[in-house]
């Protein structure tokens, strides 16, 4: 049987080939900085000669760290927005050009909040664009700095040393940071989830500076300038000590492609906005792994997909916010444990690893274009119009749901099943669940697919490659379709059959007077 993009297989040698191409990324901004912008390089400060020197001591499976993709993306961010930067100082008529960058960052940077860093008003105004533009790029190089420095410490020492200086000054906001889901008063170290916490002194001094301090960074070690007095950190001698309390990460699981890590609770606000980064409860882990067990014994291939692609997840304490990742910060998974039973952790850890599995598969090729972003398909799952791109990562993330619930349907059935699904902690009426859930979905995608075809086919909107993933994923629901006629009259009979009636009502609905065809 041939391999598909379902594939593990296939998927590490895709990983393989994107470690390497985000080092050659890497390589590349670095000597555009320097070849072209050099009068960037030295307005925002950024020290070229150690991100090179950084490139150098990163192994190649973190080249797939989230912390180091998310940090390069970051660079070349700011390469694309200096460049603008440039463009704009040298228009004398702005208006057109504002409006124009507008649309651009809206459709190009839509899971960041650089769109509304740069147009908080929604609207071009151009006589503000240059001055927004260049705060907005000298706020990213300073994060970007003060990043590249905590995923080295001690490096950035030695750096220092070669270079003759006495002292490195390198602006920094320890306030939590709810991009990369890390905690108030720390600096979280390296690629490993390794954080060191700042001792009572130091917490008092931050929060009267809200926050902002310097790394003093020499040969010798780093301390930790706010305002006008010093705290040690860490000293970089023949042993390196750390000031600050250390905090280890909490280690789910081992897998051949290395530890799943749990890190800090990210907690959002009744407006749907994070608000605090805190430390995770006990009690999470063993929800965790207790969730992951279960995915292990029901669908192994889904298990190593998910060992492959996540390595770090962040509990999510969000009223309606289900779960989330980032296409810039591959692995990092964000879930709601609070306000989601047993069932939807197994689901939510699943949906978002195919998040990861297809931003992978788009870094390696092309699926769709021109598109232009235009929001004319329905989405089954939103009940709403969504762009091509939504379409295709909701059928695809879908498709990888159904096959998991027709895994756990299968693994829970019989009398074997049953005492697995009890010792798993499961109800029975979990087991009913999962298979309204196959059934569910298998309808969902299948509407979706229709469009994707016709996407494909009379609006040329998929690439050859985006055609194939789509008809794999046709075959994969053939093949859950088949397995699940079985459950169909136990469903329809249970209390889910009128939530699956309605469903289908509903997309037979949105066929007739919705649909492009």
């Amino acid at each position: 049987m041939d391999m598909t993009v379902l594939d593990a297989r296939i998927l590490e040698r895709l990983m393989s080939e994107f470690r390497g191409s985000m080092r050659g990324l890497l390589t590349d901004v670095c000597q555009d900085f320097e070849q072209h912008y050099a009068d960037a390089v030295r307005t925002f400060e950024l020290p070229i000669d150690w991100f090179r020197t950084l490139e150098q001591s990163f192994t190649s499976a973190e080249y797939s760290n989230w912390k180091v993709v998310g940090w390069i993306e970051s660079l070349n961010d700011l390469l694309y927005f200096v460049d603008i930067l440039v463009q704009v100082r040298r228009e004398r008529s702005r208006g057109d050009i504002a409006e124009q960058l507008r649309g651009e960052f809206k459709e190009q940077f839509y899971e960041h909040g650089y769109v509304d860093e740069i147009f908080p008003n929604g609207k071009p105004e151009a006589h503000l664009l240059l001055s927004r533009l260049t705060a907005f790029c000298r706020r990213l190089a300073r994060e970007i700095t003060q990043e590249s420095v905590c995923l080295a410490p001690q490096l950035a020492c030695a750096w220092v040393a070669g270079q003759g200086q006495d002292t490195w000054l390198v602006p920094c906001d320890l306030n939590a940071n709810v991009e990369r889901v890390e905690l108030p008063w720390v600096c979280a170290v390296g690629t490993a989830a390794l954080s060191y916490a700042a001792p009572r002194p130091v917490r008092s001094a931050l929060t009267r500076a809200r926050g902002q301090a310097e790394f003093m960074i020499r040969a010798s070690g780093i301390d930790l300038l706010v305002g006008d007095r010093t705290y040690p950190m860490v000293e970089c001698g023949a042993e390196v000590r750390w000031y600050w309390r250390r905090i280890e990460p909490f280690c789910l699981r081992e897998s051949q492609y290395g530890p799943l890590v749990l890190g800090p609770t990210l907690v959002y606000g009744k407006d749907k906005t994070p608000v605090a980064v805190r430390p995770t409860r006990p009690e999470v882990v063993a929800r965790m792994r207790r969730a992951l067990s279960v995915i292990a014994q029901a669908w192994p291939e889904g298990d190593r997909l998910l060992a492959l692609l996540t390595s770090r997840v962040v509990p999510l304490k969000a009223t309606g916010v289900v779960s989330f990742s980032y296409r810039h910060r591959p692995g990092l998974s964000a879930i709601n444990c609070f306000n989601r039973d047993r069932l939807d952790l197994i689901d939510d850890l699943i949906h978002e690893n195919s998040h990861h599995h297809l931003n992978l598969l788009l870094r390696k090729d092309v699926l769709y274009q021109n598109d232009h972003n235009q929001e004319i398909f329905y989405s089954p799952w939103r009940r709403s119009l969504r762009p091509l791109r939504g379409i295709l990562h909701a059928t695809f993330t879908f498709t990888m749901g159904a096959m998991l619930f027709e895994r756990l349907a299968t693994w829970g059935s019989g009398r074997a099943g049953k005492a697995r699904w009890k010792k798993a902690g499961l109800r029975q009426r979990d087991l009913v669940r999962a298979r309204y859930r196959c059934l569910e979905e298998i309808d969902s995608v299948r509407y979706s697919l229709k469009d994707l075809n016709h996407a494909g086919g009379h609006l040329k909107w998929l690439t050859l490659g985006g055609k194939r993933v789509v008809a794999q994923l046709a075959d994969a629901l053939a093949h859950i379709q088949r397995h699940m006629q079985v459950y169909e009259k136990d469903v329809s009979r249970s209390s889910f059959g009128p939530a699956l009636r309605r469903h289908r009502a509903e997309l037979a609905q949105a066929r007739d007077t919705l649909s492009l065809m």
